[in-house]
This record gives C-alpha cells, structure tokens and sequence, in this order.
C-alpha cells in the first residue's frame, strides 16, 4: 500500500493505493497526525483502494485526539467493497456517523435504508 497527500489550503487530501488493513493502519494514521495544524478537512479518497477491512473502519470513524486539532473526516470516491463494509457497520451501530461522513457521495436514500 502506498499513498499521497495534496493540500488544498486548509482540506488534505489522502490518496490510498492499495489495501487497508491491519497493517496499514498505523501508516495512515501517521499520516494524518502529520498534517499541519491548519487542516481543517481531511478528505480519505478511497478511489485506489482495492480492499477495506475493520481497519479502514477504526481510521474512518475514530475520534480525533483531545491533543491534535479538531478536523472534519470525510470520504470520497468509496468503491462497493468498502462502501458495503461502511453501510453494514452503520447497521450494526446508528451511533456511526456516515451522513456526515460521506456528505456528497450518497444519494440521501441510499443513507435511509
């Protein structure tokens, strides 16, 4: 697995090429904890990644660190595999935030069912 990262002024931009699992992991979450302070946004995009485990769930929903600056996560481009893994979840807990972490991907109906 591999990635990039492009900063937009204050959105980053995190490209997977890959797989996300347990082993990428903690990768990706350096990563992100990386980032300059002035990130407001981070954008997943999951356009390369071939596969998602639980892991990509842990780094998609995990709370920010009390420590770190409070950023909006968000996903872009979810293939069906982790699309399907992200829908089951929030079925499984409605606790889960996905309307809000995938604002502009889903149609609003797709989020109801």
């Amino acid at each position: 697995m591999r990635f990039t990262i492009r900063i937009d002024g204050a959105v980053a931009h995190i490209t997977m090429h890959g797989e996300i699992d347990y082993d990428t992991l903690p990768t990706l979450r350096a990563a992100a904890a990386e980032l300059p302070p002035e990130v407001a946004e981070l954008v997943w995009d999951l356009h390369d990644a071939r596969f998602m485990d639980v892991a990509g769930l842990h780094l998609l929903f995990e709370q920010p660190s009390p420590e770190g600056p409070a950023r909006k996560t968000t996903v872009t481009n979810v293939a069906p595999q982790a699309l399907r893994l992200l829908l089951l979840a929030t079925e499984v807990n409605p606790a889960l935030e996905l309307a809000h972490l995938l604002p502009d991907t889903l149609p609003a109906t797709l989020l109801d069912d």
